[in-house]
């Protein structure tokens, strides 16, 4: 595609957004930043969680791997289903009952000031590198598509990039959030659809021929029953219950949106509807990737060695105008679309968590709030540049099994809260926490030899919360009596 023509389509689409933020942040305060002053639509958050929760990582790498797994994927989606389910109505109930800004402190009513403090940093520290990881796609079809052909090195488009999301999403914050990603949203799916259209019509298939032709490829194996191979079925159907509670349930950044609907009643619509059409739309992106297979097989195209490129280079050099312009719009979409509310959940977190906002006055809230979502920008630009000097794996997998290292303890920590009414000694919990990740790294590392070749994949997430509530129980101690009214409503 012509550069120029690459450059107009962002600054229209970008301008888009800023108006929608124009429209949004009027008489905007740090409440609305962080909390939409609890007047979402339940309808409008459904629709945007899907950007959101996809992100580039899906759009680009989740087809691109069905060449190394197959249909595989489709397991751990199954597994998210039932998560949701699970947060629909155990979490989003406690979290709307204590009327939570933060999730996180929770931890700090049922466990105590460091595991509270200990939460929010995990989730701080995941969020950063998933988001980061998740821009990196972004930043990378940009490089490729407009950046390389003007000269511009990687670390300008990814500046560029992160001034752009900065720009629409500072004032309005999670209010204008709700709103720029819905807009998004649409040019998502409209991308996937519009790109299985345009190849099937390559292909010469109607829409019959296109599913017997997936269903019949080598591609297209979705269910594994070898307990040894990483496909596993249980594996990855329990790994994504669990993956999904942990990074949604758990997470500030999807919690904060579903926390802006009015009641819990439209916060549970949300969750349910948003749920089923993750389900369809997740299906639609594993049909793309072995229609991207199948088309490369057909014309004797070869497969780039890192398969994250394969659909970028298809859309943006075999596919037509339309499908090169409609891929750099779903691309765009869904990378901005996670990367901008993870850019406010962020800031939510650490200035609630850790600045203790709801003891400052409007001006300094403003004044601080301003420098944490520039600070977090330009983290997010350093763990973005040193993801590109290493990575050597597809994305998808290496942001699922990060979270399996960094949110198992978060998961172990609210399953103790929730489950037992055990108190613990507090100041033990960040050890815990650092201990166990660490245990499941050497697992992880050496599962084969351990295991008689059963390789550990994103199921380390289970061992690593399991460690954490082992942890938990040798430093923890029963009630001392039974009038704790705060330690049974938390339990």
């Amino acid at each position: 595609m012509n550069p120029t023509l690459v450059a107009c389509i962002i600054v229209v689409y970008f301008g888009a957004l800023i108006f929608i933020s124009y429209l949004t942040s009027k008489n905007a305060d740090s409440n609305t930043f962080f909390t939409a002053n609890k007047q979402s639509p339940w309808f409008l958050v459904a629709f945007g969680m899907i950007g959101t929760s996809i992100s580039g990582v899906t759009f680009i790498s989740v087809p691109g791997n069905v060449g190394k797994i197959d249909f595989s994927y489709f397991q751990l989606i199954l597994g998210n289903f039932v998560g949701y389910i699970i947060i629909a109505t155990l979490l989003m109930p406690l979290y709307y009952r204590l009327k939570l800004v933060s999730i996180y402190t929770y931890l700090d009513q049922r466990l105590g000031f460091w595991s509270y403090k200990t939460g929010a940093f995990i989730f701080i520290l995941s969020r950063t590198i998933g988001a980061a990881l998740r821009l990196f796609l972004a930043a990378a079809v940009l490089q490729i598509a407009i950046f390389d052909a003007w000269g511009i090195p990687f670390f300008a488009t990814v500046l560029i990039t992160l001034v752009l999301i900065w720009l629409y999403t500072f004032k309005g914050g999670i209010k204008t959030i709700i709103y720029s990603d819905t807009f998004q949203t649409v040019f998502l799916v409209l991308a996937v659809i519009i790109c299985v259209f345009l190849i099937s019509n390559e292909l010469n298939l109607t829409f019959s021929g296109l599913i017997k032709t997936v269903d019949e490829s080598s591609y297209s194996q979705m269910f594994f029953w070898d307990y040894k191979d990483g496909k596993f079925f249980w594996k990855q159907f329990l790994a994504g219950i669990f993956i999904c509670i942990a990074m949604t349930g758990l997470d500030q950044d999807l919690m904060q949106k579903n926390l802006t609907c009015k009641n819990i009643r439209d916060a549970q619509k949300n969750m349910f509807s948003f749920s089923i059409i993750f389900l369809v739309v997740n299906l639609l992106f594993q049909v793309l990737g072995a229609l991207l297979y199948i088309y490369s097989d057909t014309k004797g195209i070869a497969i780039p060695e890192n398969t994250d490129l394969l659909f970028p280079i298809l859309a943006l050099n075999n596919f037509g105008l339309v499908a090169g312009i409609f891929f750099l719009l779903g691309i765009i979409a869904s990378s901005f679309a996670s990367s901008d509310s993870a850019l406010a959940s962020l800031t939510t977190s650490f200035c609630i968590d850790f600045l203790n906002f709801d003891k400052r006055e409007e001006k300094e809230r403003q004044r601080l709030k301003f420098w944490v979502h520039i600070g977090f920008s330009f983290l997010l630009f350093l763990v973005i540049i040193i993801f590109k000097a290493i990575n050597s794996t597809a994305v998808i997998t290496a942001v699922l099994l990060m979270a399996s290292f960094t949110y198992g303890p978060l998961l172990g920590l609210y399953t103790f809260g929730l489950f037992t009414k055990r108190m613990v000694i507090d100041k033990w919990v960040p050890l815990i926490c650092i201990i166990s990740p660490l245990l499941c790294f050497v697992l992880y590392y050496y599962s084969e030899q351990l295991f008689s070749g059963y390789k550990l994949s994103f199921e380390v997430l289970i061992i690593n919360a399991i460690f954490t509530i082992i942890g938990l129980f040798i430093i923890s101690k029963k009630p001392l009596g039974e009038n704790q009214e705060l330690q049974t409503a938390f339990s």
